[in-house]
């Protein structure tokens, strides 16, 4: 294992501190215990959004604080769920008064975690439960894993917030994008956790992982590595086979890399990916390519297609400021 280390128990906070750093016209960084704040508060009595999750998906979440989307993240350690006195101390931190959403990626410790944190808050508050991943059936034990379409509840419920709506309108929006919205990722190659020193699972040099989670879990199968249309192919598949696609109803395509692919080819996934959803009368109406929720050093990708309407686009276009999203502003 090679990686920029001085030690692996240091590497969280110090990683950290200079996200802090680099963008602190933005976002505050809270040591004890760990949470990202923004530092340009909304209007008095704003809805205020939270979410959090294990650290190793950067941007995701701490780089979505900001106008327009989050308020504070929580981070935990890599890929391990942020602590409920994380999560409470960041509610009561950036609470306005008029109530607390809080975003959740559907992983077990991170779900139980929010909801311990829900429990001792007393604000009003609400969650939205994010599980796009078209990977794992709908009907699994434990539910579909919450992956890139996390950033896309988050920037749409982020603007409805910014913009004034309730705590209740807040929720039923991000459920209903939630809802409008399914993943399909697969991996070239394992990542590396840190404190483990190796990868996670083991590829042959001509073998792929389809479905693969964003926390290194295996995928729903190992394929043999095919060219990029096929692949690309598989995964839309997926996603179409899951999502109720109306040519009268145009979508949002998210191509978005695991950490370890360069932008020319999640460039050329999304030309495939276009021509896919164009051949099937599709209208892509937005689009977004690069690494938003990462997997560490993982080479691979994901596609995430959200389906839209008049008002979804509308407040996927409001302005936002964050340190990895910022248009409009």
């Amino acid at each position: 294992m090679k990686k920029f280390l001085d030690s692996i128990d240091s590497l969280l906070d110090a990683s950290l501190k200079g996200f802090a750093a680099a963008h602190a016209d933005l976002v505050g960084f809270h040591s004890e215990p760990r949470y990202l704040w923004r530092k340009q508060p909304g209007r008095p009595g704003k809805v205020v959004l939270i979410s959090g999750g294990g650290s190793g998906h950067e941007p995701l979440h701490g780089g979505f604080v900001g106008r327009g989307m989050l308020d504070a993240a929580c981070p935990g350690e890599i890929f391990t769920s942020p602590t409920p006195d994380q999560m409470l101390a960041a509610a009561q931190a950036v609470d306005q008064g008029s109530g607390v959403l809080f975003i959740v990626k559907n992983y077990a410790g991170d779900v139980m975690n929010f909801e311990i944190a829900a429990e001792m808050l007393e604000s009003p508050h609400a969650t939205v439960l994010v599980a796009d991943d078209v990977s794992l059936p709908k009907d699994h034990s434990i539910g579909r894993r919450g992956v890139a379409g996390t950033l896309v509840v988050e920037k749409m419920v982020g603007a409805a917030a910014e913009r004034g709506a309730d705590l209740a309108a807040c929720k039923t929006l991000g459920e209903r994008v939630a809802a409008a919205t399914a993943s399909m990722g697969v991996a070239l190659t394992s990542c590396t956790v840190p404190a483990l020193g190796r990868p996670t699972f083991e590829l042959g040099a001509d073998e792929i992982e389809m479905g693969v989670g964003i926390h290194g879990e295996q995928g729903r199968r190992r394929m043999a590595l095919s060219g990029a249309s096929g692949i690309v192919a598989t995964l839309a598949d997926a996603i179409a086979a899951d999502l109720p696609l109306d040519p009268a109803r145009p979508i949002l395509l998210h191509v978005n890399g695991f950490g370890g692919t360069p932008l020319v080819e999640l460039y050329l996934v999304y030309d495939i990916a276009r021509r896919y959803f164009e051949a099937k009368s599709i209208t892509i109406a937005r689009s977004l390519v690069g690494n938003y929720t990462t997997s560490l050093d993982m080479a691979g990708c994901s596609l995430t297609v959200t389906l839209l309407d008049e008002e979804l686009l509308e407040l996927w276009d409001a302005p936002v400021l964050t340190p990895a999203l910022r248009w409009g502003c």
